[in-house]
């Protein structure tokens, strides 16, 4: 069943991503009226929620755009970081939107990033269970009780879930605000702005897919523990 739950949300995401990888494809032609570079609208915006303490860098990737608040910088790919489309505004205003959430003390931003080492550290734990079962499964077994074995990776999983869930009104959240400061900072017209608005509603899809698929795995995971107490 397990695998089963693999390939149905592998294709997901995949379909998802290729989806995402074609919109931003298609707005990357359409030059902005404005004629802004995505580092440009992303320093703009910035200015306008006064934060001034916060870095506009260019990073290399494509769609490896981020906000990293360690450092405080809002990390564009080149293409974005160049492009003068509606594709590029999209990402800039998206990422300046997590430095305004930064700034502005955002409560499932600052708990998002308070569950970072958490979620490491269970993916790690992960990592480790699935490759001891997958090559000496037997000897696992033999050393640690199923229950207790079901019960690790419940609350990894538990973890790496809510993490999941928190991200999406984080994302959400960014992409609003980016949306309604471009739209009132008239930096795309209405045709650019719908442009804007579905490439990042694509890129919003990717982490719903990815909540589900951990929710749906959590799920499975209870469902046998339940059936082992039996």
């Amino acid at each position: 069943m397990i695998f089963v739950i693999i390939i149905v949300f592998g294709i997901l995401s995949f379909a998802v991503q290729s989806r995402l990888k074609n919109k931003f494809k298609k707005y990357s032609q359409v030059p902005l009226n404005k004629n802004l570079s995505g580092a440009e609208i992303a320093k703009l915006m910035l200015a306008d929620h006064g934060i001034h303490d916060v870095q506009v860098v260019s990073v290399s990737g494509h769609l490896s755009d981020h906000y990293n608040p360690a450092n405080k910088t809002v990390n564009l790919s080149e293409g974005v970081y160049h492009g003068r489309n509606a594709a590029a505004a999209a990402v800039a205003s998206h990422e300046c939107g997590h430095a305004v959430q930064h700034a502005t003390a955002y409560s499932m931003l600052e708990f998002r990033s308070a569950m970072v080492p958490v979620q490491n550290a269970s993916a790690k734990i992960l990592n480790i269970i699935m490759m001891v079962m997958l090559f000496g499964g037997f000897f696992l077994f033999q050393t640690f009780p199923v229950q207790l074995v079901l019960l690790v990776i419940i609350g990894a999983y538990g973890v790496m879930t809510l993490f999941s869930l928190v991200t999406l009104p984080v994302e959400f959240d960014a992409s609003k605000r980016a949306l309604a400061w471009v739209k009132e900072r008239h930096i795309v017209d209405s045709n650019e702005y719908g442009m804007a608005k579905d490439a990042l509603k694509w890129a919003a899809m990717t982490y719903v897919v990815a909540a589900l698929a951990s929710l749906v795995t959590l799920l499975y995971y209870v469902s046998i523990f339940l059936g082992n107490r039996d």
